[in-house]
């Protein structure tokens, strides 16, 4: 009887393993593929970028990654649909920076209760 029990245990933690092992390869893949997007990503910003620009556009994401986001986004989209000629400049990517502050920026409302 113990001996099932042995063997039973050894079964579940051998599969238990095997799950395991799967679940990090797929993680494992996932980041590859993440930093291979990323490099190609910033090939092309680099390519498409004037140096003033990806300055910029760096201190931006070092404040709102999620704004230079959007903004990389754009100016990719925009090249690629032959909107704008590379290289773009800086005052390209203060113009976008512009448009889409006035789209996300909210005012501060504040309120006061009184008793």
């Amino acid at each position: 009887m113990a001996e099932y029990y042995d063997e039973e245990l050894a079964e579940i933690q051998r599969r238990k393993l095997l799950e395991l092992q799967r679940k990090l390869q797929m993680e494992e893949e996932m980041r590859r593929r993440q930093q291979q997007e990323a490099a190609r990503r910033e090939a092309l910003l680099r390519a498409i970028l004037t140096p003033e620009a990806r300055e910029r556009l760096a201190n931006v994401k070092l404040v709102k990654p999620e704004i230079a986001k959007i903004v990389e986004d754009n100016i990719i989209a925009l090249v690629q649909s032959g909107q704008l000629q590379p290289p773009v400049g800086e005052d390209v990517v203060k113009q976008l920076l512009s448009a889409i502050y006035e789209r996300t920026h909210r005012e501060p409302k504040i309120r006061i209760k009184r008793k």
